[in-house]
């Protein structure tokens, strides 16, 4: 009853949301440096919020708010980035050119190397799928 009423009382909260997923970074940060792992914190900490999602120890609704009141502010996180191109002035000429033009294609190239994948697999899935039936 007590966890019952402290989820749905954190489900109705966005900040303790924000909290609760800061928690989980900071528990991802202290066990990556405990076990000296060549991982981020963040990505440890991101496998044990979707592990909980998983077990259903974790509900979904109990972190919407807080993770769309962060994706909503998303456009603060890149300030500091904004800021460094202003500072190189270089990144405004013709070497930001080239690299933004190399970021483009190799964008352009992972998409369409992915749509490749996907649709070799779904080609695959559907010929197994034809095919089993026919072995029985």
């Amino acid at each position: 009853m007590r966890q019952r009423r402290f989820l749905l009382w954190v489900s109705r909260h966005p900040m303790l949301q924000l909290v609760l997923m800061l928690a989980f970074w900071l528990a991802g940060e202290a066990l990556v440096r405990a076990l000296s792992l060549p991982l981020p914190g963040a990505l440890v900490g991101l496998a044990a919020v979707l592990l909980l999602l998983a077990t259903r120890r974790l509900s979904a609704p109990g972190l919407r708010r807080g993770a769309q009141w962060l994706l909503g502010d998303m456009l603060l996180f890149f300030v500091p980035a904004v800021l460094a191109v202003l500072e190189h002035r270089e990144f405004l000429g013709l070497i930001g050119l080239k690299i933004l033009c190399l970021i483009v294609l190799s964008t352009a190239l992972v998409m369409v190397v992915t749509a490749g994948v996907v649709d070799l697999c779904c080609h695959w899935r559907e010929r197994r799928a034809v095919a089993e039936p026919a072995l029985r």
